[in-house]
């Protein structure tokens, strides 16, 4: 990235660190990096801030901001210009942890039943009792999973929330 040099060594591994943990669950490597560059600054950032110094364009800055808003990983602050916005990260693991869950995994699981329904019904029309039976045994243990997933988020959110 074209404004990497301006991070300093420490600034520089810390966005890495992130950009790897955001890619183990999916999402793009510029929440990555602009999470990290909000958790190692000591001041806050704006938009143009994060642009200048990560070297990402001004529309991936801004959706990255948008969903690390939702996720609760981030919030808005005062800064020293008044006419800017400035953001901070949110240093609460379980404020993290929560958003996502709130935010990805849980509408992720809930869409997922509605599909499973859809491919059970699909198998249900399978001709050949070995191959539908099989079928089934398989949306079984998916339904088994979703709802084993389900029983074990909140657990999550509480261990990893200390």
């Amino acid at each position: 990235m074209a404004g990497r040099e301006t991070l300093n060594e420490v600034e520089r591994r810390v966005v890495e660190f992130c950009c790897d943990g955001v890619r183990i669950v999916g999402l793009p490597k510029s929440i990555g990096e602009i999470y990290g560059l909000l958790f190692i600054s000591r001041e806050p950032q704006s938009l143009d801030d994060l642009v200048s110094r990560l070297g990402i364009s001004k529309g991936s800055a801004s959706q990255g901001l948008k969903l690390l808003r939702t996720l609760g990983a981030i919030r808005q602050v005062s800064g020293e210009d008044s006419r800017r916005t400035y953001y901070e990260a949110d240093m609460q693991l379980k404020s993290l942890v929560g958003g996502f869950v709130r935010e990805q995994v849980r509408p992720h699981l809930a869409s997922g039943d509605a599909k499973l329904k859809g491919i059970a019904a699909a198998a249900a029309t399978e001709e050949e009792s070995e191959t539908r039976e099989f079928y089934e045994n398989r949306i079984f243990k998916l339904e088994r999973w979703s709802k084993q997933a389900r029983l074990i988020l909140p657990l999550l959110q509480r261990v990893l929330g200390g």
